[in-house]
């Protein structure tokens, strides 16, 4: 159960930034980078550490601007499953839990939360700046809990999908009632 609350955590985070959390995996492998962990172990580890580092740095700082936000989505709604996947596997790496679970449950997870937040963008008509920071302090509480606290870390990823399933639900109201 600890390593589906961990998948759940570290997936959560990749639903919310891609780069940030990938570099943070990678920065506590400490030398051995990203050694453990499947597809970015296939990467030379100057060239991957270069382009997630820019990668990182464009989401931190072009997610604070409205064209930034709508760039951003699209790229992370194209590859936020298979950052959620890489990073569940990159949280359990040695268990018991099947890959095939893991990699359902992190890709699915990190999908579901990329959507709503491209619905709260579009509702909104772009994220204000305190929920951009907030989305920035939450994704890397969610990668260290993943590796210090996986039950608190995944208890987070459970009420974020609870939320998800709230804004869902809100929406089909608010479109229902506005036809």
């Amino acid at each position: 159960m600890i390593e589906i609350l961990a998948t759940l955590s570290a997936s959560a985070a990749a639903g919310i930034r891609i780069g940030v959390p990938l570099l943070i995996i990678g920065l506590l492998q400490g030398s051995n980078f990203w050694s453990h962990i499947p597809i970015l172990s296939r990467i030379s580890s100057p060239v991957l550490l270069g382009c997630l580092i820019t990668y990182s740095l464009v989401e931190l700082f072009a997610s604070k601007k409205l064209w930034g936000q709508r760039i951003l989505q699209v790229i992370q709604l194209l590859l936020s499953p298979l950052a959620g996947a890489i990073m569940g596997l990159a949280v359990v790496s040695a268990t018991a839990t099947p890959n095939w679970l893991i990699i359902t449950i992190g890709s699915s997870l990190a999908l579901v939360l990329q959507l709503v937040q491209v619905g709260w963008f579009y509702r909104l008509r772009g994220l204000p700046l305190w929920a951009v920071f907030l989305q920035d302090t939450l994704c890397i509480a969610l990668v260290l809990f993943a590796f210090d606290a996986p039950w608190q870390g995944g208890v987070i990823a459970l009420i974020l999908l609870w939320f998800a399933v709230r804004s869902a639900k809100e929406w089909y109201e608010w479109y229902h009632n506005k036809a």
